[in-house]
């Protein structure tokens, strides 16, 4: 029996743009290899900003019923879930025997699935890498039928579906090493840093480095205050364990007007919360969902967007290149007065070995920009800074890139087409995002 289809109209959680879809949801896992026969693509929560989880020309397949614990071995923390299963689900089920995520994007109602799609990265990936570090197999269904793969078996095909955004196959289930804690408390720090120059040179103190590190950056600010931060670093505290991170108490029960989110009021915001945030330079407690997940908070908090929705966007600069870049964007968006409160600057490490997993080493810059007449205009001045510095943008956020801006980001583009022809030869998982980007 096949998952009946129905037709929906879909978006990212930017909610740009919105796309016609022929959409089903299987219950059972029988259902996924039937539909993996034909042209498909998988979606978890909705949470890739664009359109990365729509299929292209096929169905585009719910993954969130797909969501059962296979195995759990609470001594070792190894776990094997269906792909549909949540960040959110697995915390509430670990947390409370001492394991946590080994990295963890800015939300927890991210799949498994999308996370080894996306090749996920957290506050440690300068420390230890992105998700598909952790990643001990994953069983991918193709239109040939159902293969096993890991680092050791399949290997190719392993590293061309880590970060390769759903298009080698409908993933179906997913073991992943867990990471041990001592307690479900934070211990952390915040520091204000008075330019970009002073946060770069707290995000590169060896005596400030923690386990977890990011810093937010007042976008609007300009002049001498350009680059604005308040650092914030953290790790595991120790003492008592308890059941994962509470649903959100509040939600925006409605899309806020326009109007309001404009370059006074987040203006006023930023300067608020430097103020209030980069106070807290003695360590401090706290529990881990408002350190890991602050805006999972706020029930549909992209709303506040109003109904013309945002886009996110993320970028990576190469060391060397960081400081100058990373002035030019911020430039760039001061002089433009688009209005992003939300701007997260992350160290990253080194690079993984998925064929178009987004980290390198470097400085990457997320930021949420609300869509204005003028929007993808500054997007794509932003585009021709990150190409002119060497460095690329994250296809999970992306929503309007040009194609011939992307193999330039993604020096292992052609090593990717060309396995991805191999395992699909008939062009059957492809998405809006790689149609638009002529990925396939």
């Amino acid at each position: 029996m096949t998952a009946n289809t129905v037709k929906q109209t879909l978006a990212g959680w930017g909610r740009y743009p919105q796309v016609a879809a022929q959409v089903a949801r299987p219950d059972r896992y029988v259902e996924l290899a039937q539909l993996a026969r034909g042209a498909a693509l998988a979606r978890g929560h909705g949470r890739a900003y664009g359109d990365a989880a729509i299929s292209a020309s096929g169905t585009t397949v719910l993954m969130t019923r797909l969501n059962r614990f296979l195995a759990f071995d609470a001594a070792s923390g190894l776990l094997t879930a269906e792909a549909g299963v949540s960040l959110d689900e697995i915390l509430q089920v670990v947390m409370a025997q001492g394991w946590f995520l080994p990295v963890t994007p800015g939300t927890r109602y991210v799949t498994l699935g999308g996370a080894v799609a996306a090749d996920v990265h957290g506050k440690n990936h300068h420390h230890v890498g992105s998700f598909s570090a952790f990643v001990r197999e994953i069983e991918l269904f193709t239109a040939q039928g159902a293969l096993r793969c890991s680092p050791t078996e399949n290997a190719p095909i392993f590293w061309a579906t880590v970060g390769g955004m759903g298009m080698t196959g409908l993933i179906g289930e997913v073991t992943l090493q867990l990471k041990r804690i001592p307690s479900s408390d934070m211990q952390v720090q915040h520091r204000p840093a008075a330019n970009l120059a002073a946060a770069f040179a707290l995000m590169e103190s060896a005596e400030l480095d923690d386990e977890y590190t990011v810093a937010w950056i007042d976008c609007l600010a300009s002049g001498k205050s350009l680059g604005r931060s308040v650092f914030m670093r953290g790790h595991h505290a120790e003492g008592a364990l308890s059941a994962g991170p509470k649903p959100a108490k509040r939600k925006m029960p409605f899309d806020l007007p326009a109007v309001a989110l404009n370059r006074y009021s987040v203006k006023a915001f930023n300067a608020f919360y430097y103020r209030w945030e980069g106070r807290k330079q003695q360590t401090f407690r706290c529990d881990m969902a408002p350190f890991f997940y602050p805006l999972d908070g706020i029930q549909n908090w992209n709303r506040l967007y109003g109904k013309k929705g945002f886009v996110q966007y993320q970028f990576v600069l190469p060391p060397e290149t960081a400081a100058k870049g990373l002035e030019a964007v911020l430039t760039r968006l001061s002089l433009s007065g688009n209005a992003s409160f939300l701007a997260v600057l992350k160290r990253f490490g080194a690079a993984g070995s998925g064929l178009l997993s987004f980290p390198m080493p470097g400085y990457t810059l997320a930021l949420d920009l609300p869509m204005r007449h003028d929007t993808l205009a500054l997007l794509d001045t932003l585009d021709a800074v990150v190409l002119d510095h060497g460095g690329r943008v994250y296809l999970a956020k992306d929503a309007r890139l040009a194609a011939s801006s992307l193999p330039r980001m993604y020096p292992q583009l052609d090593a990717w087409r060309e396995l991805r022809s191999q395992l699909d030869p008939e062009g059957l998982f492809v998405s809006a995002l790689g149609r638009r980007l002529e990925m396939c």
